[in-house]
């Protein structure tokens, strides 16, 4: 495992702890955090990253990755994971990839591709009707 890859690795654990300041931590000053998906929210900059953290981790009890593959390519990693937690009372896994970037052993970057469709169908009260 190349360090990039330890980093996003410590990265992405640190999740399971629910702790926005150990999350934020792995993550540099400039830190750009980009989602492709429509329900997703980008920031840029540890601070505001760190300002909305909490609320993402009290939308999503119990959250942890789980990483299927990781492919490191210097200072880029990608990341395949499934995402479980709990969201609206409902249990949820989500299927997506990070493209990740390392910067002095910091996350400098990172671009989420995530199901949201998957997502919506698991805390849809009726989730064949959504999509």
């Amino acid at each position: 495992m190349t360090d990039a890859g330890a980093t996003v690795l410590a990265y992405l654990a640190s999740f399971a702890r629910a702790d926005a300041d150990a999350i934020a931590a792995h993550v540099a000053p400039g830190f750009h955090n980009e989602h492709t998906s429509a329900l997703g929210s980008s920031s840029t900059g540890r601070a505001e990253y760190r300002r909305r953290l909490p609320g993402f981790l009290t939308s999503f009890p119990g959250l942890a990755y789980e990483v299927e593959t990781v492919i490191a390519d210097g200072n880029h990693v990608a990341v395949a994971y499934r995402m479980t937690a709990t969201a609206d009372g409902h249990p949820v896994a989500v299927r997506g990839v990070m493209i990740i970037e390392v910067d002095d052993g910091l996350v400098a970057g990172r671009t989420d591709y995530w199901d949201s469709l998957g997502y919506l169908r698991q805390v849809s009260p009726d989730g064949a009707d959504v999509g």
